[in-house]
């Protein structure tokens, strides 16, 4: 290990022990199964919603549908996250890491035996307890564990993973598209939640090897109230803390959740359009969409991973600060471009993925920047209160798009491109909030 005074002569990476780097290889397949269950949700969504309610469901109240499901969704995700965040603050890291991957691996696999939308949303609820948990739980492990220079850089870390958690979804797709174009099977929809179950063994390797952090045992020790909301927003430094990263994040969720993830919708018809003017139609139709969803998927996510990962050295080279208030304008800007402009195959290849990277790269953000907030005795609480409730309101986010689409903007053609744009504006919110941010970089942990 390298002395104080030369540390900056080596990558944050050599600085890293064998239990280091298994921790932060836990934390990251947490979260990366985590969104991949997130992902196949929204993969899923619309063949699900459509199956479920018959052949004579039209596309509007498919579409109201599944806005209802994703915002129940959302609900669950942020409840989950809430309750999970005060464990983790409680009982440990490592025991509600646990709970959480129990949690959203075993209703994503309950969500195959789904026969009504209710009991679909049922599930998506319940799962949603889980994916809302890991986040907070994950990143303040990881905070609390890795040396203070290799911080940053490992929370990127574990968040640049989000996005192949995304890929591994879309590649899910992309093999059961094919399947169905072939006829090997009807449609793919339930074998995609049965793959999201399949990482519920990750949670006995976290309750057999995984070990609380010495600062979560001596904050306990020292008799502190853990996990206190009381605490977290009666406290003033605590309470701006949470409502600055709670507006934060709920910019960055809206765009990605009510915005960003409902592009599908928008690449689906550009799709389907392209290949009937190619004769294609029928079974096979639904086959290639399918695939080529997939493929957009893939696009977006890749984008991602390096837009975590570039905020993350943009937050080095400049603070935290100015590196959300760029992230925040690209957002802003390569999202209304890409459902204004977006018309074509050609333009999904390079579109697609940079507005990936704008997106996610706030999600790099958050993973470094809330944990740095707050003190070891409400650090998964605090976390979690501004990444989840942020989320609680941006539950609204489809039923807004859905609003502006079937509403406000119903003569227009192509609706959902107007509806859209004018969600992006959501991105000034976060901009609003940094001027009350504190600035973090290269300073410790609060105690």
């Amino acid at each position: 290990m390298p002395s104080q005074g030369s540390t900056a002569k080596y990558a944050w990476y050599k600085e890293l022990s064998r239990y280091h780097w298994f921790v932060l290889s836990v934390a990251i397949m947490g979260w990366m199964f985590d969104t991949m269950a997130q992902q196949l949700f929204n993969l899923a969504r619309k063949p699900a919603i459509r199956e479920l309610l018959g052949p004579g469901a039209t596309a509007g109240v498919v579409d109201q549908q599944a806005a209802w499901v994703t915002s129940v969704f959302l609900v669950g995700w942020a409840l989950g996250g809430i309750l999970f965040g005060i464990l983790g603050d409680r009982i440990g890291r490592a025991k509600t890491m646990m709970l959480t991957i129990l949690c959203y691996t075993l209703f994503t696999g309950l969500s195959v035996f789904s026969t009504s939308v209710f009991d679909f949303g049922m599930y998506r609820f319940l799962c949603g307890f889980g994916v809302g948990g890991q986040f907070a739980v994950g990143v303040a492990l990881v905070a609390e564990v890795v040396p203070d220079r290799a911080r940053p850089y490992a929370l990127g870390m574990v968040q640049a993973f989000s996005a192949v958690g995304n890929m591994l979804a879309a590649l899910t797709g992309i093999v059961l598209g094919q399947m169905v174009r072939s006829g090997t099977i009807a449609s793919s929809w339930r074998y995609m939640f049965l793959a999201g179950a399949l990482p519920a063994p990750l949670a006995i390797v976290v309750f057999k090897k995984l070990k609380e952090p010495d600062q979560w045992w001596k904050s306990r020790a020292e008799k502190k109230r853990m996990g206190s909301f009381a605490d977290l927003l009666g406290e003033p430094r605590w309470r701006r803390n949470s409502i600055v990263g709670m507006l934060l994040a709920f910019a960055g969720v809206v765009g990605l959740w009510g915005i960003g993830f409902f592009s599908y919708d928008l690449f689906r018809p550009v799709l389907e359009a392209s290949f009937k003017a190619q004769g294609i139609s029928g079974t096979e139709l639904a086959g290639k969409t399918d695939i080529w969803i997939g493929v957009t998927s893939l696009l977006q996510n890749l984008g991602g991973f390096f837009g975590v990962y570039g905020y993350t050295y943009l937050s080095q080279y400049l603070n935290r600060k100015k590196a959300f208030a760029v992230s925040f304008v690209a957002a802003m800007g390569m999202t209304a471009y890409t459902f204004w402009n977006l018309k074509s195959i050609g333009d999904m290849l390079w579109m697609i993925p940079m507005m990936g990277f704008c997106q996610l790269a706030l999600f790099g953000g958050y993973a470094i920047y809330l944990p740095e907030l707050f003190p070891t005795r409400l650090r998964s609480t605090g976390t979690s209160f501004c990444y989840n409730v942020g989320r609680m309101v941006a539950a609204a986010g489809p039923f807004t798009l859905g609003l502006l689409t079937r509403n406000v903007f119903k003569g227009y053609p192509e609706p959902l491109r107007y509806a859209g744009v004018t969600m992006c504006l959501v991105f000034l919110v976060g901009l609003a909030a940094l001027p009350f941010a504190p600035e973090t970089k290269g300073k410790p942990l609060p105690e």
